[in-house]
Order: C-alpha cells, then sequence, then structure tokens
C-alpha cells in the first residue's frame, strides 16, 4: 500500500485535497492530508508564534504516526520505514515543500518518494518567502513592509508571541488575488470561491524562518509535478540542466522523475482526478527525466545556429567578440547581450554558443559590426554587475574608430531582459534600437528580490519613441510568456514603438532548440532587418 501524506500550500488546509484524497483513496491509497498550525481551521497553541518549525513539526508528527502504527517495534526518530509493504509518499504542494522537506531531511528512512508539487528546490539557509511568485509582494515580506492581517481573530489564529519580527500573519487574498501566489489557470468560478472561503491567515514566521537542510534525504528519490501554466516545463528545466546549472545538477539524477500538468497553480481544484493518477504514478517511479550533460552529444544550447551564415572572422577584446565588415567603415553596431542566470563555470561562455555567433555573424554581412560578450549574471542576485558589464562593453564599443558612435543597438535574449530597463529609463541619443528575443521582463518566481532599477515593465514609460522589436516565442514557458504580454500591455497603454515578430511553433531559444522551421527562419530575417533599418534610419 502506498501511504501518501499531503502538505498544503499557503493559506491552505487539508480541505483542499478532498478530491484528489477520495480518488487516491478509491484506488486503494492510505491518505494523510496534513494540518499544519494556523492553516485550515486548526488553531495555534495560545501565546506561542507559528513559524516554519512549527510546520515541519506538524509533518514529523504525522509521519511519525505512519511509522508508528505501522510498524510499533520500529525506532521512530531514526524512521525504519512504514512498515511490510507501505511506502510512504511525502507531497509538498507550494509552500508546504519547504515544511516537506526539512521533515524528510529529520526522517530520511521512513520516505520513499518526495513529490514537489508545482514547488521549487528549498535551499538551506532560504527562506520560503524567496518563492513567493509575485516580486512585488517577495520585496514587501523581504523589506517587512508587507500588509499584516488586522483582525483579532486572524492575528489569534497566527499566534500572537514570538522573537525576530515572525509573529502576525499575512491576510489571505480576495477572490481576484490569488494570481499572486499562483497561476488560477482551470479554476472553475465555484473552485476560486471555495478556496477564497477556506483560506487562512498566514503565520509570518513559516515564510520569513530560513529553511535548515543537512543532505540527509539526497538520496531520497523525488518527483516534480509541473503546472506549465503557472511555471516551465520539463524542456525548459532540461535547457537549464544542459547550461550546467549546479544547483539544479540533481535533477538529472535518474532517481528523479518529472509529469506535467496543463493547469494553474491549484491542481488539486482543477484537475483533483488527474493529478490523482500522476501522484500514483509518481509513487510507483515513473515520470520523465531529465538527460545529463554528454559529452558525444550537445546540448540544446550549443547545437547549430538555424541560419547557415557564412563564416566571419571575429576579433577577441577582453570579454567582448567583435565581428567586423570587411567594407570601410565606420559602421553602425549591434550589442547581443546573453541571458541567464549562467553559472560561472559554464564553458564555453556564451559569447561562444552558436546563436550568439551566428546573429554577430549576421549582422556583419549586412554592413554593422556584430558584438558578442560576456557578462557576468551568474545568480539573480547579480543583474547590477552584469549591467555594469554590459555598460562598459557598450562603451568601449562605442570607442572603437570601425564603429559609428551615433548608430548602436542593443539585442538582448531570455533572462537578460530586465537589462533592457537602464536603457528604457534613460535612452541615449547614439541608441537607435533596442530588441529582445524571447525576454524576461519581470522577476520570476523564486527569484527572490530584485530590485525596482530591473523592471522593464515600468520603465517603458521613459522610453518615449525608442524603437523596439520584440521576438515573441509561440510555445513560450508560461510565465514567461505572462511577463511579455504585461510588458506589450504597459507598451499600449503608452504608446511605445514596438514592433512584434512572432514566432509561432517557436520555443525559447527556438534559435538552436528544435528543428527549424520556415517560419523560424523568417522571424530571424524579419527582426535583423528591423533592427538594421532602424540604425540607418536619418531621424
Amino acid at each position: 500500500m502506498t501511504v501518501f501524506i499531503l502538505v498544503a500550500g499557503v493559506f491552505t488546509g487539508p480541505q483542499i485535497w478532498r478530491a484528489t484524497a477520495a480518488r487516491l483513496v478509491a484506488d486503494g491509497a492510505e491518505v494523510h492530508p496534513v494540518a499544519l498550525a494556523g492553516l485550515g481551521g486548526r488553531p495555534a497553541v495560545a501565546g506561542k508564534a507559528v513559524d516554519l518549525e512549527t510546520h515541519v513539526a506538524d509533518v514529523l508528527a504525522v509521519i511519525d504516526s505512519v511509522v508508528a502504527n505501522a510498524e510499533p517495534g520500529g525506532d521512530v526518530e531514526a524512521g525504519t520505514g512504514a512498515g511490510p509493504g507501505r511506502e510512504v509518499v511525502l507531497v509538498g504542494h507550494g509552500y508546504g515543500i519547504h515544511p516537506a522537506r526539512v521533515a524528510a531531511d529529520r526522517r530520511p528512512g521512513a520516505i520513499a518518494r518526495i513529490v514537489h508539487l508545482d514547488a521549487g528546490l528549498p535551499q538551506d539557509g532560504v527562506p520560503a518567502a524567496a518563492a513567493v511568485p509575485d516580486p512585488s509582494l517577495r520585496e514587501e515580506l523581504s523589506a517587512g513592509t508587507h500588509e499584516m492581517a488586522s483582525t483579532a481573530q486572524e492575528v489569534a489564529m497566527a499566534g500572537e508571541a514570538g522573537t525576530g519580527g515572525m509573529a502576525g500573519a499575512l491576510p489571505p487574498p480576495d477572490r481576484d488575488g490569488w494570481s499572486r501566489w499562483g497561476s488560477t489557470a482551470g479554476l472553475s468560478d465555484a473552485a476560486l470561491d471555495g478556496l477564497t472561503a477556506l483560506a487562512s491567515p498566514q503565520p509570518l514566521g513559516t515564510l520569513l524562518q530560513p529553511v535548515r537542510l543537512t543532505g540527509a534525504a539526497a538520496a531520497v528519490p523525488l518527483t516534480g509535478v509541473l503546472c506549465t501554466a503557472d511555471g516551465p516545463g520539463v524542456e525548459m528545466l532540461q535547457m537549464v540542466v544542459d547550461i550546467g546549472d549546479p544547483a539544479l545538477r540533481e535533477l538529472a539524477d535518474p532517481r528523479v522523475t518529472f509529469f506535467e500538468l496543463a493547469t494553474g497553480h491549484w491542481p488539486m481544484l482543477s484537475c483533483p482526478d488527474e493529478l490523482a493518477r500522476v501522484l500514483t504514478r509518481a509513487a510507483a517511479g515513473g515520470g520523465r527525466r531529465l538527460v545529463p550533460a554528454c559529452p558525444a552529444e550537445p546540448p540544446a544550447h550549443l547545437r547549430p545556429f538555424l541560419l547557415d551564415v557564412p563564416e566571419h572572422p571575429r576579433e577577441r577584446n577582453g570579454n567582448i567578440d567583435l565581428y567586423v565588415p570587411d567594407s570601410p567603415g565606420p559602421h553602425p553596431a549591434v550589442v547581443f547581450v546573453h541571458g541567464g542566470p549562467v553559472p560561472a563555470d559554464a564553458r564555453p561562455t556564451p559569447r561562444d554558443w552558436p546563436t550568439f555567433r551566428g546573429y554577430a555573424r549576421y549582422a556583419a554581412g549586412r554592413g554593422a559590426v556584430g558584438v558578442t560578450l560576456d557578462h557576468r549574471l551568474h545568480t539573480v542576485a547579480d543583474y547590477e554587475r552584469a549591467a555594469a558589464d554590459v555598460a562598459d562593453a557598450v562603451a568601449r564599443v562605442r570607442a572603437d574608430p570601425r564603429v559609428d558612435a551615433d548608430r548602436v543597438a542593443l539585442w538582448f535574449f531570455s533572462g537578460g531582459g530586465p537589462l533592457m530597463a537602464d536603457w528604457l529609463t534613460a535612452p541615449p541619443p547614439w541608441l537607435r534600437c533596442l530588441a529582445a528575443n524571447y525576454p524576461i521582463l519581470s522577476p520570476l518566481p523564486g527569484w527572490g528580490p530584485v530590485g525596482p532599477r530591473f523592471r522593464p515593465v515600468q520603465a517603458l514609460a521613459h522610453a518615449g519613441r525608442l524603437p523596439l522589436v520584440l521576438v515573441r516565442a509561440g510555445r513560450e514557458d508560461a510565465r514567461i510568456a505572462a511577463t511579455v504580454e504585461e510588458f506589450l500591455t504597459e507598451a499600449e497603454r503608452c504608446g511605445a514603438n514596438v514592433e512584434v515578430v512572432d514566432v509561432p511553433n517557436g520555443r525559447h531559444g527556438f534559435e538552436t532548440l528544435g528543428p527549424a522551421d520556415d517560419d523560424a527562419r523568417e522571424a530571424v530575417h524579419r527582426a535583423a532587418a528591423a533592427v538594421l533599418a532602424r540604425l540607418t534610419a536619418t531621424r
């Protein structure tokens, strides 16, 4: 028998699992939804603040009860197992993965598998607040400027006493506020009404107390259930692993599997039966696996560029490479700014990736200096450092006598999107165009606080008539696509000068990911022509 222990996310309690739990039980499983203190109607201990450790203790109590009841002679603290023929699968939804992972770290022998249900990878020393989806709310929590629950009942539910500023609670969202905590895609009106009616204030200490992990549960198999209307799918994770991010290297372990659900953040409400089937298959070890890096076959980002661009000599100068046209100058220049984060030890570095070499050679073949560079966006905390690298590279390019310093375009990719904000806020007169391919234009869930300086949506109002070319992938990651749509909505509101080039079947990184089709090739030609036309236009 499989024993499922279900740990709910923010503001929710055991009731949220009702339909999925019923299906699991009907299929022969044993199910234990965990009642977390202060949530779902379970009161906190009077006079004691609720923090992450409180919820860890709640999960441990259920694990220990399952083990003790199944194997009375077993060592509960050591976690000798749930008994013959019984395997415990610990499921954490959203925030719930944090107390679940800490509990598994303390009882690794009792857990057969951990399921991350639309949830990230908790890191030692990092609080759950870093994974809050809404960037402004993450910043409010980090700065302590969040709105706290105000009614006596709400504060009592979260516990009135505490230290370190962790007493009190966040009020639950109203019906229209759930999207700050995850996509509501797939929820019916009735389900959204029920979610709102059952919500409880979230004790602040559960979000602000750092996670503490020893690594004791590293050998426990994992399954990630990816809700693709709320986050990346398996292909996007494979790309990140291919680049060599050490923080995600464990995801390519054969003990780690993945499932996708085409829904938002609350699948137990939007597709409870399908979720139950996925959990059952996960318990049996099913699911897709990521492929570790293979020296014999290049990863997606190192596959050939989709256009057959003639070779062109390059000049390497520090962290920049220049592809200079053969004709006499000075020439306009296009600076291609890679995305990220890219691990510091990734080799080859981005300026040697086929996509950027291909674009730079393309520009040189049409009379512009193509420039690639390496900048130091190694983590999401590095945007200021990366911005300084880009600004320095642009200044050096403009100082080159072969470059027309008054005709420069900047072309950003993917996670380099936030770096656009500086140039939108105060466009210099020599900047003739900004371009962006499949850009991230707002901080994504799990990034932690990213300063207001790096928010292209907010900066757009200051861009005036600066020409913008945006290449949009039709099969984009849902979270990234949402930032692009937010940007375009703001562009329409403020009358920004944006040309959109669509790649209907394109994925994120379409230039090397997946087979190239005529639409993708044509999109590259159109985008490049648009940028080059703006470089040569008279004002």
